[in-house]
């Protein structure tokens, strides 16, 4: 019979495996991003083709209503306005429903969309989960260039500074 510090011990590996991104392949700047078509919190389709032309960050987070997402989440909205001078859209993207991105909306006053990627379809695309048994996204960035293609691949976020890192690899 195994003895309780194995068990843990096995869960602790289990668990890491579950939910380490190691295994999702990032994409890399000058990739193509791929298509996608994701409900927002409003349940409004918004899909890539919709920001083509424009520049945007697509920003996966875990959770709605967590600290770290949260902490993330306040601080594009505010620098929101830095983005918008710059002409980038910002797009944040989790597995929760459309009616908990809502309450995330309002609650925090976001001023950009919320989209649910239910199915992980787009976070096995890019990256942001290692397999569908992942409870919740990667927390990762991508800023997207007018053309659909990858700028920048943020695959390593603190999520209080995110904000500030991203405009700060944006032309003034």
């Amino acid at each position: 019979m195994p003895t309780k510090k194995l068990v843990a011990t096995v869960v602790a590996l289990v668990s890491l495996a579950v939910v380490a991104p190691a295994s999702a392949a990032l994409l890399k700047a000058g990739d193509s991003f791929p298509a996608w078509s994701l409900r927002d919190h409003t349940g409004a389709t918004v899909t890539s083709q919709s920001l083509a032309g424009k520049p945007y960050l697509l920003w996966f987070y875990p959770k709605a209503q967590t600290p770290g997402c949260t902490a993330e989440g306040r601080g594009l909205r505010d620098r929101f306005a830095d983005f918008q001078a710059r002409g980038v859209e910002i797009v944040g993207v989790s597995f929760d429903a459309p009616a908990a991105n809502a309450e995330f909306v309002k609650a925090e006053g976001f001023p950009f969309r919320l989209l649910s990627d239910g199915d992980h379809t787009l976070a096995r695309a890019v990256g942001a989960t290692a397999s569908d048994a992942q409870p919740v996204a990667t927390r990762i960035s991508y800023l997207v260039g007018p053309d659909g293609k990858v700028q920048k691949v943020y695959g390593e976020v603190t999520p209080a500074t995110h904000a500030g890192d991203v405009l700060a690899d944006l032309p003034k």
